[in-house]
C-alpha cells in the first residue's frame, strides 16, 4: 500500500484550505504544495519574522494566498474570525513557538502559543459550520521520555521535560479531549494530530538549529557551535512529513474518521543519525566550504539525547513511508541554500523542483516497500 498522491490534486482542487503558521518554515512548504493541488489557501500567522521572510516570499508570500489574517493564535478571538471570514473546509494548525531553548527563555508564552493556542482552534473548530476538520502538528518531542532508546508509538503517554515539549504534549491531551468530548458523531470535525522528528529543508534559518547554525556560520565566515554532538534525532526533509499532513487532509475531506488520533512520521528504522553524522554528510556536501566546527563544553539546557519514532501505524493504514535518505535530505537542503545569491525566482524554482522529485520518489514502488 502507498499513498495515492495522483488522487490528491482532485480531492484539494477547489477547496479552502486554512493553514495558521503560514509565515513558517512548514507553512511557506505547506502552502507551496496546497496552491500546486489548486487549492484556495488561506492563513492565519504573525507576521514573518526575519529568518522566515526570506523562505515566505521566495514560496510565493501573501500574493499566494487567497486570504490572509496577520494576528496571534494565542487571542482566541483571530482563529473565530478566521474561521468566520475564510469559511475552510479544512485546517492545517502549525502556528507554535517551535524551538526547545526559546522555551527555556519564555516558558509561559510558549504555553500559551502551543497549548492555549491549539485549544483556540479546537474552539473554532467546535463552533464553526461546514469544516471537515484539521491537522493538529505537533512533535516527535510530546512523548515523556525516559530515555531508554526505543522508538515512541502512537499510544506512549505524553510529557516534556522542558516547556517546549511539555507545551507539545498538552497540545495532544487537548486535541484528544475535544475528539472524545465534542468530535465522536459522524457529522463531527474529524481531528488528527501529527508528530514529526527534526525537519530539515531549504529556507530554514531559525536560531538553535542545526543546518541553519551552518549556513549562518557560512555567511558569517565564523566557527559553528555544536552543543550536543552525540544526541539521536529521526532527521527528515521538510516534504516528508509534509506529505504526510496532506495524506491525512485528503482522508479528512473525503469523510473518513479513521484519518483522526495521533500518527508518527519519522525516518526508517534505524535511519535516525547522530549531529555527528549529519555534519559529516555535510562535510561531504560542501567540502571545505563548511565552516570550523567547535563543540560546546558549558552547561547548557537539557535536552533529550534520544529521539525516534515507530511509524508502523503510518506506513501501515496511511501507505505513507519515508523515501530519502540521510544524504538526500542533507544534500537537498544545501543546494536550495546554494540558490540564495541568484534570488527568489531561483529559489521557488529549485523549490518545485525538489516537490515533483518527492512527487516521484514516493509513487515509485522501489522506494516505498
Amino acid at each position: 500500500m502507498t499513498m495515492d498522491i495522483a488522487t490528491w490534486g482532485s480531492i484539494y482542487s477547489g477547496k479552502r484550505v486554512l493553514v495558521t503558521g503560514h509565515t513558517g518554515f512548514k507553512g511557506s512548504w505547506l502552502t507551496l504544495w496546497l496552491r500546486r493541488l489548486g487549492a484556495s489557501v488561506g492563513g492565519l500567522a504573525l507576521p514573518a519574522t526575519q529568518y522566515q521572510q526570506p523562505l515566505f516570499e521566495a514560496l510565493g508570500g501573501s500574493g499566494a494566498l487567497d486570504y490572509e489574517r496577520l494576528d496571534d493564535i494565542r487571542d482566541g478571538t483571530a482563529f473565530q474570525a478566521a474561521i468566520r471570514e475564510y469559511e475552510p473546509d479544512l485546517v492545517f494548525h502549525l502556528a507554535a513557538q517551535p524551538l526547545v531553548r526559546a522555551s527555556y527563555d519564555a516558558p509561559v508564552d510558549t504555553f500559551a502559543t502551543n497549548t492555549l493556542g491549539t485549544a483556540h482552534v479546537l474552539e473554532g473548530l467546535r463552533t464553526a459550520k461546514g469544516v471537515s476538520g484539521a491537522v493538529i502538528v505537533t512533535t516527535d518531542k510530546c512523548y515523556e521520555n525516559h530515555e531508554q532508546g526505543r522508538p515512541f508509538a502512537e499510544n506512549d503517554a505524553m510529557g516534556g521535560h522542558d516547556p517546549y515539549s511539555a507545551s507539545k504534549g498538552a497540545a495532544e491531551i487537548i486535541t484528544a479531549s475535544y475528539a472524545r468530548s465534542f468530535f465522536s458523531a459522524e457529522q463531527d470535525p474529524i481531528v488528527a494530530t501529527a508528530r514529526s522528528g527534526n525537519v530539515i529543508g531549504g529556507g530554514d534559518l531559525a536560531p538553535d538549529r542545526l543546518i541553519p547554525d551552518v549556513i549562518r556560520a557560512m555567511d558569517a565566515g565564523t566557527q559553528v557551535k555544536i552543543r550536543s554532538p552525540l544526541a539521536v534525532r529521526p532527521w527528515q526533509h521538510v516534504l516528508e512529513p509534509l506529505a504526510g499532513y496532506l495524506e491525512l487532509g485528503s482522508r479528512i475531506l473525503s469523510g473518513d474518521r479513521t484519518a483522526s488520533g495521533g500518527w508518527n512520521f519519522g525516518p526508517r528504522p534505524g535511519d535516525v543519525a547522530t549531529v555527528v553524522d549529519v555534519l559529516a554528510i555535510a562535510e561531504q556536501t560542501l567540502g571545505s566550504s563548511l565552516p570550523p566546527i567547535v563543540y560546546q563544553t558549558d552547561p547548557q539546557p537539557y535536552e533529550a539525547t534520544t529521539l525516534s519514532l515507530d511509524i508502523t501505524k503510518a506506513t501501515s493504514q496511511l501507505g505513507w513511508f519515508p523515501v530519502f535518505t540521510n544524504d538526500d535530505r542533507v544534500r537537498m537542503t544545501f543546494e536550495w541554500y546554494a540558490l540564495r545569491a541568484e534570488g527568489a525566482d531561483a529559489l521557488h524554482q529549485t523549490s518545485l523542483d525538489q516537490l515533483r522529485s518527492y512527487e516521484a520518489a514516493a509513487t515509485t514502488p522501489s522506494k516505498t516497500r
